[in-house]
């Protein structure tokens, strides 16, 4: 008799509540090292405002943000 041993492998990966809507975006650096000091709230190239709490290396880069950043920086800003 044959016997076969199948075996699956299913990686998770745990996102918190909203996650996949998150996007990394950019904010003026004086901005974000107030915040990480004070709590307070910033507000990012894209108009968002929101407190950060998340590492944003595991988010995508706003769209909007690196539009807004990409014409800065071709404006010399």
């Amino acid at each position: 008799m044959n016997q076969r041993t199948i075996v699956q492998r299913r990686t998770e990966h745990h996102l918190d509540d909203g996650d996949h809507e998150r996007f990394a975006h950019y904010v003026d650096k004086a901005d974000m090292t107030r915040s990480a000091v004070t709590g307070d709230p910033v507000r990012a190239l894209c108009g968002k405002k929101w407190t950060p709490n998340r590492n944003p290396d595991r988010f995508p880069v706003c769209p909007e943000c690196k539009k807004i950043y990409e014409m800065l920086k071709e404006a010399g800003r």
